[in-house]
Order: C-alpha cells, then sequence, then structure tokens
C-alpha cells in the first residue's frame, strides 16, 4: 500500500539541502555577537552587542543604507505603477504584438545581471547621462517592474470580467470601477509584488556595480568591506541587517498571496 508519508531519505535530503542553504547564513549571524575582532576566530570566545553599537556610529554604513533604502522605495513606487499599468493592458485582449511586449517586460530579469548592467551604462553613456541615484533607480526599476507585472497579471487572470462589466452597467465610471472594484481584487497581490521589488532593489549588486558612479549602495559597501579584515565584525552586523531587510519582505509578500486562489473568477 503506497504511503503518503515521505521516506526517511527523502526526509534526510531535504533537511539536509537547508542546511546547506542556511549554514552560512547561521555563520555570519553568529560572528555577528563574537566578542573577539578577529576575523572569523573559533570557537566564539563570548556574546557581545558591541558592534551594534559601532555599526550604528559609523557614517558610511548608514549613509549607504539611507542610500539603498531611498532607492528600493523610489524603484518600487515606479515598478508598481508601471506594473500595474502593464498588467491591466495586457492581460484580457489579444492583439498583435501582445507576446513581442510581454517578452520585452520580462526580459530584464531573464538576462543575466552582468548583460543588464553593461546595456544600461552603454544607454547612459550615449544619452550623456552621468551613473548616479537616478540610474540606479532606473536599473533598478527595470527588473522591478517585472515582479509587479508578473503578480498582478496573474491575479487579473483569476478576477473575473463581468465584475468590471456590472459596475460599468451599474453607472460606474472608469476610476470608480479601478477604484471600489479592480484595486480592491488585485490589492494584495500589488502589495506582494511591491514588497518583493523592494527587496530585490535593496539588495541588488551587479546592475547597481555598472550604474552607481561615484554613489555607495549597502550592498557596494559590503563588497568593499571584503578588502578591510579589521571591519569583519561590522561587516557581519551589516550583512545580518540586510537579511533581514530582505527576508521579512518576503515572508510578508508570502503570507499576503497565501491562499488568495479562490478570489472571485478564480479556477483553472
Amino acid at each position: 500500500m503506497h504511503s503518503e508519508r515521505p521516506s526517511w531519505f527523502l526526509r534526510l535530503a531535504a533537511w539536509g539541502g537547508l542546511v546547506f542553504l542556511h549554514f552560512p547564513i547561521l555563520v555570519i549571524l553568529l560572528y555577528a555577537f563574537n566578542t573577539e575582532d578577529a576575523a572569523y576566530s573559533f570557537p566564539l570566545q563570548g556574546f557581545t552587542l558591541r558592534w551594534f553599537a559601532e555599526a550604528a556610529q559609523r557614517g558610511d554604513v548608514l549613509d549607504a543604507i539611507w542610500l539603498s533604502l531611498k532607492i528600493a522605495a523610489i524603484a518600487t513606487l515606479i515598478a508598481m505603477v508601471l506594473g500595474t499599468l502593464a498588467a491591466g493592458a495586457l492581460y484580457r485582449r489579444d492583439f498583435f504584438g501582445k507576446e513581442g511586449i510581454s517578452l520585452m517586460l520580462i526580459l530584464p530579469i531573464a538576462l543575466p545581471g552582468i548583460i543588464t548592467g553593461i546595456a544600461l551604462l552603454s544607454a547612459f553613456k550615449t544619452l550623456g547621462i552621468e551613473p548616479g541615484m537616478l540610474t540606479i533607480v532606473i536599473g533598478h526599476a527595470t527588473f522591478c517592474v517585472v515582479i509587479v507585472y508578473n503578480n498582478v497579471i496573474a491575479r487579473f487572470r483569476r478576477t473575473s470580467f463581468s465584475l468590471i462589466e456590472a459596475s460599468m452597467d451599474l453607472g460606474a465610471d472608469g476610476w470608480q470601477t479601478f477604484r471600489y472594484v479592480i484595486l480592491p481584487n488585485i490589492a494584495t497581490a500589488l502589495l506582494a509584488g511591491g514588497m518583493l521589488a523592494f527587496a530585490l532593489s535593496f539588495d541588488e549588486i551587479i546592475v547597481t556595480t555598472f550604474t552607481a558612479g561615484h554613489e555607495r549602495t549597502l550592498p557596494l559597501w559590503l563588497l568593499n568591506q571584503l578588502t578591510r579584515p579589521r571591519d569583519v565584525p561590522i561587516t557581519n552586523v551589516v550583512a545580518m541587517l540586510v537579511m533581514l531587510a530582505t527576508m521579512l519582505p518576503i515572508l510578508g509578500a508570502y503570507y499576503l498571496t497565501r491562499g488568495t486562489s479562490d478570489v472571485a473568477g478564480g479556477g483553472k
């Protein structure tokens, strides 16, 4: 008789995979609280919050965090607007060139980051735009739009168009239909897409490297710290904070979209 319980081998393999993936993260978490300022002394000598206090007093750390937050917020806002508009335009009707437009929307996240970065840098140089905060925002928005677009168009496809038709039959104009019918149906998908886009933008490094110029976002700051072994404890603290800052939006997006397949008009 077939058992629905997984075999011990599959369970062992699953737990082994989880340990393999998360062990480096655990190492960073442990050494962020290590009393020793040596790079990675083992065993740990004690527990301290000293490095958190020192990181909070570093102006370069705070500047990098603030810059990353601003860029991620602006890129996410742009992505939420453009991604929602694109999803609304493409989700229902077929027209010539639709597949090509869909491909162009998804392409930035499908391409390797280094290709996207080089392409963006070449475009900015051609247009005479100097790399800086503006170019970073544009670069991040190119792949953040994809995240929002995919989330919203999936929700659009599970929302019955009869709701929109009923709203129009009852005399609502386009804005009222969007405000009171469409937006409530796509709200969680839109918010989840925005949270995922924020997390991706906050820790993006490859595209940022090509578009940052003299700006230093938090991921670039962390990359530069690899050549400074004396700052390893502070680097571990900042890396832990980055992991938390990106993990929380992802978990939030998961809980927002969990169990939402039964929305109005949901089905295959």
